[in-house]
Order: structure tokens, then sequence, then C-alpha cells
């Protein structure tokens, strides 16, 4: 299929991405979206919130604007610039205009890697007011009731510095994301990778002997995205060992004796 442009705004989910439920999260989102509040996922990376966000996308009709904060992401990257076109100068809408603009969901990815301007910016969105200050328009922009703000983050990599306020976090609903439970890991793994279920399950049980590295080593184990990926390399014909250690020991960490015990970790197993 040849690659075409396609505004964020005009992107719907036209096809139900495989996700399975592991509580009431769809419930509490479709009654947070209901009562046009706020969401805050919260979970180790890789564990499935982009995925959640996704299905919920496509279960509730709306476009979905993700935005992939970091350091150096500002509120005028949010709102929106004066920019100059053609000798002219013409203001060009930002992620989340848009997305208020639609009715759609914006999504924040690991917020608190944002430089700490932005949180001002969605604070009036994320209370009562559903407003959007546009400073360097002078205007005000009212959220229809379809908007819906998203954000999330990895309490685990936070520090002191990179955490977020209590001002801003009591504003959303809160879910909490985990990697699934084996079972559900495992079926999880097979349908999205292609291997059989037998292989998902050492893939899985791999994935938790690494899990229990944190701390030891390790900042995070291997995360059920990362298992997937493994276990498309195995079905596509490599060896199981040499998948693992491309796919996921070289992904969690680059120190040479914990790649030596992971590689032992995946022997064992495989």
């Amino acid at each position: 299929m040849d690659a075409h442009s396609l505004a964020p705004e005009e992107h719907f989910i036209q096809k139900e991405p495989y996700y399975e439920p592991v509580g009431n999260e769809i419930a509490i989102f479709e009654a947070a979206w209901r009562h046009r509040l706020p969401v805050l996922l919260k979970g180790p990376t890789g564990c499935g919130k982009t995925r959640f966000m996704e299905y919920m996308a496509w279960r509730l009709k709306l476009p979905l604007i993700t935005v992939s904060c970091h350091d150096d992401l500002t509120a005028s990257d949010l709102v929106g610039r004066y920019l100059v076109k053609g000798g002219e100068t013409t203001w060009v809408d930002g992620p989340l205009t848009r997305a208020v603009r639609v009715g759609g969901i914006c999504y924040l990815d690991e917020v608190v890697e944002a430089r700490k301007d932005t949180m001002v910016v969605i604070h009036p969105l994320a209370d009562d007011r559903r407003t959007l200050p546009m400073e360097k328009l002078g205007q005000l922009l009212e959220a229809p009731d379809g908007f819906c703000l998203a954000i999330s983050y990895n309490p685990g990599y936070q520090s002191v510095l990179k955490d977020l306020k209590q001002s801003t976090r009591q504003r959303f609903v809160a879910l909490e994301f985990d990697y699934p439970a084996a079972d559900l890991e495992r079926r999880i793994v097979a349908s999205e990778s292609g291997v059989e279920p037998a292989m998902a399950e050492r893939l899985v049980k791999f994935a938790q002997m690494t899990r229990n590295l944190k701390g030891s080593g390790l900042e995070e184990g291997a995360s059920t995205r990362l298992l997937v990926h493994a276990g498309k390399l195995i079905a596509g014909g490599i060896d199981p060992v040499t998948a693992c250690r491309s796919a996921v020991a070289q992904a969690v960490t680059d120190d040479g004796d914990m790649l030596a015990a992971i590689q032992e970790l995946s022997s064992s197993i495989f």
C-alpha cells in the first residue's frame, strides 16, 4: 500500500484494534467520557496503554490525536503558532487545538516528559471549564462534548523533578495498568505475533524472569510489546534465543553483564 498523508483530526481507526480487557477499564473510560472527565493512564512501558487508547477511539468512533511528549515539547507545540508561508504570516493549529476543534481524543503520551508550561495549558481543559486558552490569538476555545483529554505516564520512571503535580493529577480519573496475568499475556503474544501458544507461553515465562531483575540491574523487565516483537521474529523463522536477544535483551539494557545474564535466561527456556 502506498503511503499517503492524512490530517490527524481526520484519522479514524477503521479496524477494531486487538485488545484484551484486564478489568473494568473500558466501562470506566466510557463513563468518564460521557461525563466529560479527563483520564490518566498509569503503568509501565509496553503494557498496553497506547493500544487501549486506540481501542477506545475505535469504540467511541472518535479521531485519536496522539502526542509523544519529550523534553523540548512546549505549550506552543500543542496549541499552535504563527508561521510564515509564501510571505504571509499564518496561524497553524497544534495537535491539542485540532483535537478540541473536532471533538476528538487528544492523548499526551508520557506527559511528564514535556516542559512544565504544557501543564498550564491543559489545566483549564482538564476541569469544569473545558476551555483552551489561545493567548497568541486572544481567543478561548471551548471543547465540544465529544472531546476527551487523556494523558499517560510511567510512575516507575519518574524522579522528583519529573512527576505529576497534585494540581494536575487531581483533575483526572486514573486508570492503573500493569503487565497482564500470564494466561492473558500468552493469548496476547500468540494473537499479536503469530507464534504457537506453547511458544507464547515460553516467551511469557522468559519475560517474568527478566521482570524479576528489576531493581537488580534492570530499570524494567521485558514488556508485552517486546514479547510481541520477539514472537514476530520467531514466527518469521528466527531462532528463539537470537530473537530474544535482539528484540528483548538489547532493548532493555546495554550492560554487558546483564546482557549475558538475560541470554542465559533465554537459553534455559528455549
